[in-house]
């Protein structure tokens, strides 16, 4: 087994260079990997870049931080690992806590609320797009379009639960590839040869996959999960803060179950948030997704904002800000901890994971079902702003959301068609959108029209 293949200092460096331009949501933070370690340092090579992604593939979470990992590790082992997954959250998470502090802060200030006006729609118009970019790439079967309709209808019109959509989609993906065998091919990226690597592949690290060694990656990796929620259950009965408990628990379940990235596990954690714990109102999930888009890192980082949000508003005897301080840092370890266990446990494992059709057609189901979901996303996004007042329109199985239409903004239906428009007609950038539109909530606050 080879030891660093790079000085550890060397990658240590460009894991942070590269940790502070991950902006533009997962194709943006794969984009830049490639350029770095790919194209510019060519420490390793197109094929092997691309067989780790489609691993990472396979797993809940960020997709594009567990790459950031399992490239580290083939770089330097489990400490380039560590590095690289570690300094991957660390610039998004000091960033959206300080963001987040400001908007409990200052939130009800007018500039900030004539700022969110803006930032809202803009937020809808990107979450259409993901829809649009996703089902491109998912949908090339008639049945994996049947599979994403299945689904957004399920969570908008049956309120099934999230996880239930997941893997029901996982075992119709692979039903159905027993008849049709088309959905038991990968077809999820391009298999270009780029740039020869300086490193060769015999060279990188590997691991024999020994019971031994995958005892013992799981059990340090779930008492090091797990250890802060207990740790935080004790200082909840001490302190009456219960939401310490909840946010663990629910953040360190939705963890397993983030396939397709951040936008489809988001319409699972706005429905919680909102619905059941009430830790946020209906417009603010949406305000926390557009602090998320202009941080680096991955955005389903959004949930720290919930959790300092949430333990805000319930701290019990403790402090609003400690609360709030010691819940984001909290979720964020049971949301980001598991993508470490998932990529230093499986990395052994790839070869063969990757060599599993069934495997492959469940994946499919999922990212066919993600279609849905994150329809589903938009239409949750949409309701809460650019409606003021939504109902509950009930009919047997069938609970349905639905707006009151004379309450509807015309300034949100007004920005949200120019973020449409400039995104689609004109192919900007979602961070470049979220600043055009801010800049039109702050114009239209100074002119007086909101």
């Amino acid at each position: 087994m080879p030891g660093d293949v790079i000085p550890l200092r060397e990658a240590t460096r460009a894991w942070f260079q590269i940790s502070l331009q991950t902006f533009g949501g997962p194709a943006g933070q794969i984009a830049v990997m490639q350029h770095k370690l790919v194209d510019e340092r060519r420490w390793i090579g197109q094929r092997r870049f691309l067989h780790a992604l489609n691993y990472c593939m396979l797993l809940p979470g960020p997709e594009a931080q567990q790459l950031a990992i399992y490239t580290g590790w083939l770089l330097n082992g489990i400490r380039g690992g560590l590095i690289a997954g570690g300094l991957f959250v660390l610039p998004g998470m000091l960033a959206l806590l300080a963001l987040s502090g400001i908007y409990v802060g200052y939130g009800e200030t007018d500039f900030v609320t004539a700022l969110f006006a803006g930032v809202a729609p803009a937020v809808i118009a990107i979450v259409v797009q993901a829809v649009q970019r996703v089902g491109k790439r998912a949908l090339h079967h008639p049945a994996l379009v049947g599979l994403a309709v299945a689904s957004f209808a399920a969570l908008t019109f049956f309120a099934v639960p999230f996880p239930a959509v997941v893997f029901g989609a996982g075992l119709l993906g692979w039903l159905l590839s027993l008849r049709i065998p088309a959905l038991r091919e990968s077809r999820a990226h391009d298999t270009a040869d780029g740039t020869e690597p300086l490193i060769s592949d015999e060279a990188l690290h590997h691991e024999l996959p020994t019971v031994r060694r995958s005892g013992t990656v799981l059990l340090i990796g779930l008492v090091t999960w797990f250890t802060p929620v207990v740790a935080f259950a004790a200082l909840a009965g001490s302190t009456g803060t219960p939401v310490f408990v909840d946010q663990g628990l629910f953040f360190s379940g939705a963890a397993v179950v983030t396939f397709g990235g951040a936008y489809a596990v988001l319409s699972y954690v706005a429905q919680q948030a909102v619905g059941v714990y009430h830790w946020l109102a209906p417009g603010e999930m949406i305000r926390g997704l557009a602090l998320a888009e202009t941080t680096p890192g991955p955005l389903i980082m959004v949930v720290q904002f919930v959790a300092f949000v949430g333990a805000y508003r319930n701290p019990g005897s403790l402090d609003p800000w400690l609360a709030a301080v010691l819940a984001s840092l909290l979720v964020t370890w049971v949301t980001f901890v598991p993508c470490f266990l998932f990529v230093l446990l499986g990395a052994p494992y790839v070869e063969r994971l990757r060599s599993n059709r069934g495997l492959t057609a469940a994946l499919t189901g999922i990212t066919a079902a993600v279609v849905g979901v994150i329809a589903n996303l938009a239409v949750f996004f949409a309701l809460h702003n650019l409606f003021d007042r939504t109902r509950t329109a009930d009919a047997g199985p069938v609970h349905l959301d639905v707006p009151v239409l004379a309450s509807w903004d015309p300034v949100a239906f007004a920005i949200t068609a120019v973020a449409l428009g400039v995104m689609f007609g004109r192919g900007w950038s979602p961070l470049r959108t979220l600043g055009l539109c801010a800049a039109i909530g702050v114009g239209l606050f100074v002119i007086g029209a909101l």
